[in-house]
């Protein structure tokens, strides 16, 4: 087997427990972490992504969550926001791990912390899904959306995908394992139960954590760019870039590890067994740039760039979330007069 185990890593291991206390002794593990350019690199980004990710959800978290007015949109990216900021305040055990090779947080937090990242997946995606489904309404239906829409019910909204994205991740729980081989013990998935187990959970994950939603999405962004091009009644398109930035974000950061985990399930008889571990590596890393690329987005987007150094980072996320505010209740409110109009002309 490969030296390192990442977090995420999925092949099994069968023979963990057949040594004899004299071959532990001779087989004592010494990580070589810091001597393998991979495991460096992976190493350095995910200590980026754990400081970039905590602090600057915590940010956003502070902003939309105190500081704003409590509204439908600063319900939905602060959701974003615990969202992420809870999958990075366990990159610690993910990184300690990194760098010791060694998994020594017991089998709790084996299957915990891996949860934890599906969690953080499904929440992510279901809640993209959810805005841009809000979004959608609301150009097709702005009088009704604005009669209609309230903080409650997007609250009610967020707790539906949270509890269907704790319920998509219970495959963590049942099948992440713990095993010691050769004095070193790993966080494993252990999927030797049942024979379909691997490719059913892969499936699944792939399907409802990406496929599906994308899909939604798609269709989605593409009524709302025909309305708007058609009615033109919004001034301001920084909101919708922003959004789309988002979408964009999370597709491209976990496409690869939705691509190498279904690569997975033929090996070893069409894949090189390398190559997955790397690809497995990388993809799961990449994954977790997810979690702190959403409030670098809010800062960088939500103002004019050659603004952003006149103001501090505070105002520049207040800012960025005050304007999807503004322009979503400008668009409401006109929408409502034109439909009002029309209907006077009926």
């Amino acid at each position: 087997m490969d030296s390192y185990d990442y977090q995420d890593y999925n092949y099994s291991y069968d023979n963990y427990d057949n040594l004899t206390p004299i071959e532990e002794l001779v087989f004592q593990h010494k990580s070589t972490c810091l001597n393998n350019v991979l495991c460096v690199f992976l190493l350095v980004a995910s200590v980026v992504i754990f400081v970039l990710g905590f602090f600057g959800n915590a940010l956003v978290i502070w902003i939309s969550g105190f500081k704003m007015a409590k509204t439908i949109n600063t319900t939905w990216y602060l959701s974003l926001a615990i969202s992420d900021f809870v999958f990075c305040a366990f990159l610690p055990f993910s990184i300690t791990n990194m760098v010791m090779e060694d998994w020594v947080f017991g089998l709790f937090m084996c299957k915990f912390t891996s949860s934890v990242m599906f969690v953080n997946m499904f929440s992510s995606i279901f809640l993209l899904v959810i805005i841009s489904v809000d979004r959608c309404i609301s150009v097709m239906f702005p009088v009704w959306a604005q009669n209609q829409r309230n903080v409650k019910k997007a609250s009610i909204a967020v707790v539906m995908a949270w509890f269907l994205a704790v319920t998509l991740s219970i495959p963590s729980v049942i099948f992440r394992d713990i095993g010691t081989h050769l004095g070193r013990t790993s966080c494993f998935n252990n999927y030797t139960w049942s024979q379909h187990s691997h490719k059913i959970v892969a499936v699944i994950r792939f399907l409802a954590g990406f496929v599906v939603p994308f899909i939604i999405i798609i269709i989605c962004y593409s009524v709302i760019i025909f309305k708007l091009r058609t009615n033109r009644m919004t001034k301001s398109s920084k909101p919708f870039k922003v959004m789309s930035a988002l979408v964009a974000a999370f597709f491209v950061c976990w496409l690869p590890y939705h691509v190498f985990v279904l690569l997975e399930l033929n090996q070893p008889n069409t894949h090189d067994h390398s190559i997955l571990v790397i690809g497995l590596k990388v993809g799961t890393s990449m994954a977790a740039a997810n979690s702190f690329l959403n409030p670098v987005l809010y800062v960088f987007m939500g103002n004019d760039f050659k603004r952003k150094f006149k103001s501090s980072v505070l105002s520049k996320m207040e800012n960025a979330l005050g304007e999807e505010i503004r322009t979503t209740s400008q668009y409401l409110s006109r929408s409502s007069s034109v439909d009002r109009r029309a209907s006077t002309h009926i």
